[in-house]
């Protein structure tokens, strides 16, 4: 090679460069376009959060959105009636917007509910704001709030992680030989997993039951469900039973033979990504679709346990590595190039694929011109009716 050449190539280097899409309801500002009003199609905002990527995370809720970045900060726009942005008013905002409050604070993880939101420190306090009329910010009363607070129950104790669904919350605290779930809010339909009885309002958090000698990967909570992945890979899933079931008041364990990795809640269904990459569906799973062929074509039928659980056959030429699920909308991300599919609930344009039809199988969004964008990796973040993409891809770029 040339000495020419050689300093071509020196100037030549690769980057990564960072990429953020949003699309559905948009009406109270969760977009983050700066626009009241839904999209039908992707909408890049990375303009509105140049100054704060790389963004590490992001949680939809009801109609807000929390994004954390590589640095611990913590950023929320959207719906913030009941105080869930936590910047000390109960008012909407259009942009993302730092969360001043929890400046010098490391924000490791965060969950956005209904009308709530949790955060957890790298020091393992938790802190929550918002609509606390069910109990579910955990600090012993009913009482709203428009700033994060910590949640004094667990001052000495170390979080991991915290989920939000729309009256309750979880909260995930690591042991060394067992770890504990924690829930608060409303616990009507059994998903607070605290007694075997119905529990209406519990304002200070107490146990989950039914984990003992478990090791816990993750909790999540969305609707009145709740579900936790064991580090062994094994699904349990409490609350709001699906396909008409009783509700499940204690924490039961989905019975296969499968290893799960991921699970999203929806309001009716969830979705279930195994260790292998595939994923599988419990509950309500598509939209005005007839009995017979068409259905038999998506849908596999594996278990009577805790519902129906089904495979989605549209993945079976590729692995899929991530999943979203909204109120009624469904989104993955496969293997191949980070590529995005949606299906489900389409009114608000929550699909991305530019009209508000619903979809009865995966369907492919398109973001950008995938053969100019190689190497990609996707990320998919899914609120009650509308979706949001961060992609990463490599670039090349000279000096």
């Amino acid at each position: 090679m040339s000495s020419k050449v050689m300093e071509e190539t020196e100037r030549v280097k690769t980057k990564e460069e960072e990429e953020i899409w949003s699309w559905g309801a948009g009406t109270e500002g969760q977009l983050g376009t700066g626009k009241l009003q839904d999209e039908h199609h992707p909408q890049l905002i990375q303009y509105s959060l140049s100054s704060f990527c790389p963004i590490s995370h992001l949680s939809c809720g009801g109609a807000h959105v929390i994004a954390l970045t590589l640095g611990g900060r913590v950023l929320t726009w959207g719906r913030g009636t009941s105080g869930q942005l936590g910047h000390g008013e109960m008012v909407n905002c259009l942009h993302p917007k730092s969360l001043e409050s929890l400046e010098g604070i490391f924000i490791t993880h965060a969950s956005a509910g209904w009308n709530h939101s949790g955060f957890v420190s790298d020091t393992g306090y938790v802190f929550t704001c918002g609509d606390g009329s069910f109990g579910q910010l955990g600090h012993g009363d009913y009482i709203s709030r428009c700033s994060p607070e910590q949640v004094l129950h667990f001052k000495t104790r170390h979080v991991q992680q915290v989920a939000c669904g729309m009256r309750h919350s979880l909260v995930l605290l690591k042991g060394d030989t067992e770890d504990l779930i924690y829930g608060f809010g409303s616990g009507k339909r059994g998903q607070l997993g605290i007694s075997d009885d119905k529990q209406k309002l519990v304002s200070t958090p107490q146990v989950t039951l039914g984990f003992e000698n478990v090791k816990i990967k993750s909790v999540t909570a969305n609707g009145d469900h709740s579900a936790a992945i064991s580090v062994n890979g094994h699904l349990y899933v409490w609350g709001r039973a699906f396909c008409r079931a009783p509700d499940v008041y204690r924490p039961r364990r989905v019975t296969t033979d499968l290893l799960f990795s991921q699970v999203a809640l929806g309001w009716n269904h969830a979705l279930v990504l195994t260790c292998d990459g595939e994923v599988y569906i419990l509950g309500r799973y598509n939209y005005n679709v007839p009995t017979g062929a068409q259905n038999a074509n998506m849908m596999k039928h594996i278990s009577e346990d805790v519902g129906v659980m089904q495979r989605v056959l549209d993945f079976d030429s590729t692995k899929v590595v991530q999943i979203g699920a909204g109120a009624e909308h469904s989104a993955v991300v496969t293997a191949d190039n980070g590529l995005v599919m949606t299906w489900g609930w389409g009114e608000h344009g929550q699909l991305g694929l530019g009209d508000t039809n619903d979809q009865t199988g995966p369907q492919v969004v398109s973001l950008i011109d995938e053969q100019s964008r190689k190497p990609c990796v996707g990320r998919v973040y899914c609120g009650s009716g509308f979706t949001f993409v961060v992609r990463t891809h490599t670039v090349n770029s000279s000096f």
